[in-house]
């Protein structure tokens, strides 16, 4: 992984570089050409970009007993709901809705980066993060992914680790 804020492509910042730039923590800018027909943003990533998708890490906002959570799940997989809840204290989870996603987080649905969101929401990523010396989660906008350490992910989103994916 290349240093702190080193960016393969060009543009402007988004709130999450932002304030991975900002924490000192060491991230890569992946930027790609997103399809608008693409099924899956997190596939399209890992296939535009060549990179195992294991490593490619999906945002998904969710409800857990009427507070929005986040999940950090691989796109290999889906999110196990029942998982999710048991991992942040909660008993139900289900989607959220996702303008009240678009709204709290201030990231547009493909787009949404766990990282730098309008309203800090709690946070689950799913172990199998650790796994990996890097992952890549969206930087905050469709067509642009940010690789960086699993624990920088953690550390800088307050998340709790814990087997949230369904396979």
């Amino acid at each position: 992984m290349a240093g702190m804020g080193k960016k393969k492509s060009g543009g402007q910042g988004t709130p999450a570089t932002v304030a991975l730039a900002k924490a000192g923590v060491a991230f890569t800018l992946h930027g790609y050409e997103h399809d608008p027909g693409a099924d899956s943003y997190g596939t399209e990533a890992a296939q535009v970009l060549g990179i195992d998708a294991a490593r490619v890490f999906k945002t998904l906002v969710a409800d857990v007993d009427g507070t929005l959570t986040v999940a950090v799940v691989p796109v290999t997989g889906s999110l196990d709901l029942k998982a999710l809840a048991s991992a942040v204290g909660g008993k139900r989870a289900a989607m959220a809705d996702p303008a009240a996603a678009e709204r709290t987080t201030g990231y547009v649905l493909g787009g949404i980066s766990p990282l730098g969101q309008r309203k800090r929401l709690r946070t689950a990523v799913d172990a199998t993060a650790l796994d990996h010396a890097t992952v890549f989660v969206s930087a905050g906008r469709r067509g642009l992914e940010v690789e960086l350490a699993p624990a920088d992910l953690v550390a800088q989103t307050g998340a709790v680790t814990a087997a949230i994916r369904r396979a």
